[in-house]
This record gives structure tokens, C-alpha cells and sequence, in this order.
């Protein structure tokens, strides 16, 4: 099974729909093996969006991530990353399609709501910044069988 990591950005913490956008990816018959709350400093943040660095949105980026909390959490499940991307929708919202996270809910390119990891090898690295191994549940539910 694969993992991905997800965030609840600040603009859906503040808007109050982390629950709505969990229960969107569960649903699908993705697996929450870790998830928490966090205020996330800027530190971390410089270090999760390095590959952005040198581009000129970064620092609108790095702001806007630590402006609230956010929840983290590691999905499991079949094809984990395509499946969350796929779900998400395009980054900007108003290019996103109707019945996408942010084709739903979105607001703007900056609020857009979630962050999933963009390929299995960033999802073990980005994982690894915010969860240790021993944060991470390992377990299998009795729907698994059902919809593998």
C-alpha cells in the first residue's frame, strides 16, 4: 500500500471544512494511519517547500502556511498519491473541475485548501518531516478487503 501526506491548510481550518475534506478522502477508501494538529513554524515550513525556493511565490507561500494551524496526516491505500491529487483538483481553484476538493470548495491559487504529496518518493520524505515511525499506525480495517 502506498502513503501520502496531506495537509489541511489554514484557509480550510479557518473556514471549518477539514472534517468535510477528511471524510472526502475516506469515503474514496483511503486509510488515515497518522494525523495532527500543528502550528507549523517557519523553519519547517522553508524546509517542506525548498523545492519552490527560488521561486517568487515562496515567501507568500512560507507566510501563508504558518499563518494557522494546519492538520497533517498520512493516507494509506491503493495508488494513495495519484488518487489524493486526482481528488484535490488543479492547484488553482477556479481551473479545478466541479466535484474536485478545490473545484468545490476553493477560493483562490493561494487558498487552496489541502497539499497532497506529488509522487510516492516526496511522500516518504515529506512524511518523514512531520511523523516519526512510531507515529504511524500500521493496521488493516475489515472494508479493506472489500474495496482493494
Amino acid at each position: 500500500m502506498e502513503r501520502s501526506l496531506v495537509f489541511i491548510k489554514p484557509d480550510a481550518i479557518q473556514r471549518g471544512l477539514a472534517g468535510e475534506i477528511i471524510s472526502r478522502l475516506e469515503r474514496k477508501g483511503l486509510t488515515i494511519v497518522a494525523m495532527k494538529m500543528l502550528q507549523m513554524d517557519k523553519s519547517l515550513a522553508q524546509r517542506h517547500y525548498a523545492i519552490h525556493k527560488d521561486k517568487p511565490f515562496f515567501t507568500e507561500l512560507v507566510d501563508f502556511i504558518i499563518s494557522s494551524p494546519i492538520i497533517a496526516i498520512v493516507f494509506q491505500g491503493k495508488n494513495a498519491v495519484a488518487l489524493i491529487r486526482q481528488m484535490m483538483g488543479e492547484t488553482n481553484p477556479a481551473k479545478a473541475s466541479p466535484g474536485t476538493i478545490r473545484g468545490d470548495l476553493g477560493i483562490n491559487i493561494t487558498h487552496n485548501l489541502i497539499h497532497g504529496s506529488d509522487s510516492p518518493e516526496n511522500a516518504s520524505q515529506e512524511i518523514s518531516l512531520f511523523f516519526s515511525g512510531e507515529e504511524i499506525a500500521d493496521y488493516t480495517r475489515d472494508i479493506d478487503k472489500w474495496i482493494a
